[in-house]
């Protein structure tokens, strides 16, 4: 008994230290999901309530492609703006590591936006969009999906103008953004 005690012992302590413990956004998403400053959404294909029929083949492709959207947002007020400016350094740290891949920024240092991808140009596991406002907050939306890639996401944004989105899913980000300023 004692032997399988210690074996089990160093299989647990191996797995602990093999486990990589870099900071990464899903990590981040998990660990801010129960923070009341934070609203976390997730956000299934089904919200678009897309008539497949009607796309075209390319378009089918990128909607067969895409998973889910996780969706981490952070509102300021006059309380939070300390952890604000912690909470923006985290992320943009985490998107300074090398396995996220910057296609685009727009804006400067304090404000602005980003587009990132994790995979490479034919498999895109990943794709990270992030804006922030310094009297705002700021948003990070986790596009996942299987074989994306760069066309995978202008298609789906010609899905998107078609959809009928079903708004509801969207309500606690709609009303975290509509609260009055805490004072």
């Amino acid at each position: 008994m004692k032997s399988i005690i210690n074996q089990l012992t160093i299989i647990a302590l191996f797995l602990l230290v093999s486990c990589d413990s870099k900071p990464s956004l899903q990590k981040y998403f998990v660990e801010n999901s129960e923070n009341k400053d934070f609203v976390m959404l997730d956000i299934s294909p089904s919200i678009l309530k897309i008539d497949e029929k009607k796309m075209s083949i390319a378009q089918k492709e990128a909607f067969q492609s895409f998973e889910k959207m996780n969706v981490l947002a952070f509102k300021i007020n006059d309380k939070n703006k300390a952890q604000f400016e912690t909470e923006r350094a985290k992320v943009n740290s985490i998107l300074k590591d090398e396995k996220y891949q910057q296609l685009m920024k727009f804006g400067s240092g304090k404000e602005g936006a980003s587009v990132s991808f994790v995979g490479t140009d034919d498999n895109i596991e990943e794709f990270v969009l992030y804006g922030n406002q310094k009297d705002k907050g700021f948003a990070v939306v986790r596009v996942l999906g299987n074989k994306m890639n760069p066309t995978s996401i202008m298609e789906m944004i010609s899905i998107l103008k078609d959809s009928n989105f079903d708004m509801e899913q969207l309500k606690p980000l709609q009303q975290l953004w509509e609260k009055d300023t805490i004072k």
